[in-house]
């Protein structure tokens, strides 16, 4: 699949993620709904996307579909160059395990665990010995800058700490990819733009990020807005501030 946006690439001209004619179709007992409608995308490594569209655009189906959450209809869809289309439950598993990150509106933080617990959880399925699991969980919870929550439960925390835990937890695994729905959905505006200011951080340190958001000020803060309507994507542009860095590049 040729790549659909050359321009748009922040770290390199490798594709990380690449659909072709992706369609999915949810049914009821009543009618059906295409939710995708022969999707074309390519994404590459070290990109930050935002996707944006109306309630019923299709937008979180795509990022289900991206983090093997939810199967597709017909189509292709390459995972660092690996077909995802034939893959057992098992290892779609293992792939989200070890590839990717998730962040979500609702934190999704377990209620009786600590945050280094929540941290630590996904190297938990992964097998990690518990002296390595909470060592490394301890390590990105020093980088969110909330070591000394460490020992806190969810509910002693704020909802910016919570969502930087939920971040922590994304990033413990080492993922190529981060998938983020509405990531600042719940919060202000000053603890949005500072939990922008750290997947920025996380972005230019190598990791391609690509988030569901309904805020245009909040997809402004990446390199790239994708539209959706009506499962179909309507627009595929660079930001002003990607735009910006790259005239100052040049």
């Amino acid at each position: 699949m040729p790549d659909l946006n050359p321009n748009l690439n922040t770290m390199n001209h490798t594709p990380l993620i690449q659909l072709t004619n992706i369609r999915k179709e949810y049914k009821t007992s009543k009618n059906a709904v295409l939710a995708l409608n022969n999707i074309d995308l390519c994404i590459n490594d070290g990109e930050f996307v935002a996707i944006m569209g109306p309630s019923g655009s299709g937008k979180s189906t795509l990022l289900n579909i991206l983090g093997l959450l939810d199967s597709f209809d017909s189509g292709e869809y390459l995972l660092n160059n690996r077909s995802t289309s034939n893959l057992h439950d098992n290892e779609l598993a293992g792939i989200r395990n070890t590839h990717i990150g998730f962040v979500f509106q609702s934190f999704n933080l377990l209620p009786q665990r600590n945050a280094l617990e929540n941290v630590a959880l996904p190297l938990y399925y992964r097998g990690t010995p518990f002296k390595e699991r909470n060592e490394k969980a301890l390590h990105y919870l020093k980088k969110m800058g909330l070591a000394e929550w460490s020992h806190h439960l969810p509910d002693e925390l704020s909802g910016g700490q919570k969502q930087r835990v939920a971040i922590a937890r994304a990033l413990c695994t080492e993922p190529k990819l981060i998938l983020a729905d509405e990531p600042t959905g719940a919060l202000d505006t000053k603890t949005s733009a500072e939990i922008m200011d750290l997947l920025t951080s996380i972005n230019k340190s190598g990791e391609t990020i690509i988030i569901v958001t309904h805020e245009q000020e909040i997809a402004e803060r990446t390199n790239r807005i994708i539209h959706l309507i009506d499962g179909k994507i309507s627009s595929d542009k660079p930001t002003t501030r990607f735009r910006t860095h790259e005239k100052a590049v040049l």
